[in-house]
């Protein structure tokens, strides 16, 4: 009430808008797979979607593929209460905000607006703001720095990895071998449970060991 009430020249200046203004949903037609997330989970049923499928030539060695190929996109503005759950459920990033709002008419009927519309007003969506200095990488640059994985060649086999990321699996319990590269070149020595090979009977703390005639020690019975 103190202060002095500022009148601004629209529509000849233009406000300025926050970054994360909900101006009005705009479409990228390529990332949609049409997955019908947003159409069911939009609490107004203002979206309407219509696809059909098409079959992709195979590739060498696979097999034709099916693919939904997206016919209509539309969202009702009349319904639409603008809570961005179809932004946020959109597995792909198809849907993004826009900051325009300057699409209002004089008919409702008016407002019901299809991929067209919604696919230019996507040129008008501002880039989405820097990470903080000390803020994990994103996503995307984290996939891109991760080792490729070994892909099937043209007979079916998997490239073969390189001697150095081999790896031996051995059974639970299992002793490893002589002279095993894995153990440092160490060498096991065999264990007997019975024969000659079978280690000396040690007497109880406190005994002492029965002797035979000759003075050797023997075995007790």
């Amino acid at each position: 009430m103190l202060s002095r009430s500022v009148t601004q020249q629209y529509p000849e200046v233009r406000p300025e808008l926050p970054p994360r203004s909900r101006g009005v949903i705009a479409l990228v037609e390529e990332n949609c797979t049409v997955c019908m997330l947003c159409a069911r989970e939009c609490p107004d049923w203002c979206i309407y979607i219509d696809s059909h499928k098409e079959t992709l030539p195979a590739p060498e060695g696979g097999r034709p593929r099916a693919r939904n190929m997206l016919d209509r996109f539309a969202i009702d503005f009349s319904l639409c209460m603008y809570c961005g759950i179809c932004i946020e459920v959109c597995p792909f990033d198809a849907l993004f905000w826009s900051p325009e709002f300057e699409y209002a008419d004089g008919d409702i009927r008016n407002l019901l607006h299809e991929k067209d519309k919604l696919a230019a007003w996507a040129q008008t969506v501002p880039p989405p703001p820097a990470h903080e200095p000390n803020a994990d990488p994103p996503k995307e640059l984290a996939a891109a720095s991760r080792p490729v994985r070994p892909r099937p060649t043209s007979s079916g086999a998997a490239s073969p990895r390189p001697a150095s990321s081999v790896r031996a699996i051995r059974p639970p319990g299992a002793l490893p071998k002589k002279n095993d590269p894995s153990t440092g070149g160490s060498s096991v020595e065999k264990l007997s449970t019975g024969g000659d090979d079978a280690p000396p009977a040690t007497a109880a703390p406190g005994q002492t060991p029965p002797t035979d005639p000759s003075g050797e020690p023997g075995e007790e019975r």
